[in-house]
């Protein structure tokens, strides 16, 4: 079984004077290849600065960039934001193993209706 897990932004919201973004929904999804997911998902509100030696532009935005934003946001005590990233990640792969286990210990079934025969 293997379970990828992905980190992906799925929505923001921007100053269209300035060009800050100011609000970023992002998710962490963990899918296993036998169809179990988990997800969890936040949003992050952000002041920018247009001023700010780093404000990034909107139009000069990545991806890799607004995800390094969420990962800081995440960050529990000395945690560094790829650590703060692996707990999530690990979070969401220990719920989709909990569904897998779960499933495995689990059948459906009625003992009749092996021998249910129409007469």
């Amino acid at each position: 079984m293997t379970i990828n897990v992905s980190w992906t932004i799925s929505s923001m919201k921007r100053d269209t004077a300035t060009g800050g973004v100011n609000e970023v929904r992002w998710q962490c999804t963990a899918q296993a290849d036998t169809g179990e997911s988990a997800v969890e998902a936040g949003k992050l509100r952000l002041t920018p600065d247009a001023e700010a030696a780093d404000f990034v532009a909107y139009e000069d935005l990545t991806e890799a960039t607004v995800l390094a934003w969420v990962s800081n946001s995440l960050i529990e005590g000395e945690e560094t934001a790829d650590e703060a990233k692996a707990r999530i990640a690990a979070n969401r792969t220990g719920k989709v193993e909990a569904q897998i286990a779960r499933k495995a210990a689990e059948t459906t079934g009625m003992p009749w209706a092996a021998d249910n025969q129409l007469i």
